[in-house]
């Protein structure tokens, strides 16, 4: 199951045709070695830095950073797991809160407490014992076709209890959540609004109105999403997708031309709240450089830097959002969250039966 956080920004340049920038020192070759002044990030594949914001890290601390990209969060977690004890990194980024629980049953970070982590917002530090450090937050949520909404004359939804009702049967689509981290989150965020007992009538509900399920998030919002520049072009007829509340400013970044105004919105009471951890791995070659390198990724520098390089929000108080997110993006005051001990307990069995009862 991949439960990775895909980051729309990301996935949508790729989808147009847009290089992302990337960090100096990638590498695929997973059997490079590390010295004492060379420190090695392990992480899914979305992770992204501007080159000058790094070099100037690896100046200020005379560490030059190597980053070795390993698929999904998810599949990047299992390798870990596997060589605990004799890491293949010194730093991990990307377990997210839907896999925290996981990461830390095993044992493979050492704790340290970063440096400027009394700017984080206290709601992001999951972990007192401080196994990971908070780095970034993100949220799914349904995002809307303006324009469909405004020629039909429907205001769009807002909520959850709003997807159910006729004027919206057969206008969303969502990703599997046994495939796709937002198909996830978005069946973490009916847990989180009505709980074990009432989730599975949601969904009932929500298939009776004519919800579609596919694969992933690059088909339901590039292909089956009306309102993206992807879905526009192949011709798909669904106003309504699970996608990223990051994901309007991204398409107006890489509108061609660029829209005065985001053509989608954000349903903001439909939202599961994601939050991204990175930890000094246990067994870490270079202690020291993991260290420094947990300092420098909840400095304001990079915190201020990752908006539009991974198009997500900081986690610390002193970080400002760059325009395009304060004009085009909204803010999500209240998503729905649960526990990431009660997502480890339940999380299989509750994909399972999402699967009978929607899929199936």
């Amino acid at each position: 199951m991949s439960t990775t956080k895909k980051i729309a920004g990301a996935a949508l340049a790729a989808a147009l045709g847009v290089t992302t920038l990337s960090a100096c020192g990638d590498s695929d070759d997973k059997s490079a070695g590390t010295t004492d002044k060379t420190v090695t990030l392990v992480s899914h594949d979305s992770f992204n830095v501007t080159d000058t914001v790094l070099k100037e890290f690896e100046q200020q601390s005379g560490y030059t950073v190597k980053v070795l990209k390993s698929g999904d969060a998810g599949a990047a977690l299992n390798q870990e797991i596997l060589t605990k004890g004799s890491p293949r990194g010194d730093v991990f980024f990307g377990v997210d809160n839907t896999l925290l629980s996981r990461a830390l049953d095993n044992g493979i970070f050492t704790p340290y407490e970063a440096k400027g982590l009394d700017a984080v917002k206290p709601e992001y530090v999951l972990d007192k014992e401080h196994r990971v450090t908070p780095i970034d937050s993100g949220d799914i949520c349904v995002n809307y076709d303006k324009a469909y909404f405004a020629d039909k004359k429907i205001a769009p939804p807002q909520t959850l209890d709003d997807l159910v009702k006729p004027e919206y049967k057969n206008l969303l689509v969502t990703e599997n959540a046994a495939t796709s981290s937002p198909g996830l989150g978005f069946l973490l965020a009916s847990v989180g609004k009505y709980g074990e007992e009432g989730w599975k009538d949601y969904w009932s509900k929500l298939k009776a109105n004519g919800v579609e399920v596919v694969d992933g998030w690059e088909q339901a919002y590039n292909e089956r999403f009306s309102g993206s520049a992807g879905g526009k072009k192949a011709k798909g007829d669904r106003p309504l997708v699970v996608s990223y509340a990051s994901s309007p400013p991204v398409e107006v970044l890489y509108g061609e031309p660029q829209p005065a105004e985001a053509p989608t919105g954000v349903a903001t009471g439909t939202c599961f709240r994601q939050v991204e951890f990175a930890g000094l791995l246990k067994g870490a070659k270079n202690e020291a450089g993991g260290k420094a390198l947990l300092d420098f990724l909840v400095s304001k520098k990079f915190q201020e830097d990752m908006p539009l390089q991974m198009f997500v929000n900081p986690v610390t108080k002193d970080a400002a959002l760059p325009e395009l997110f304060t004009k085009h993006g909204v803010v999500v005051e209240k998503p729905e969250n649960v526990a990431p001990e009660t997502i480890a307990k339940n999380r299989e069995q509750w994909v399972k039966a999402w699967t009978s009862l929607v899929v199936k």
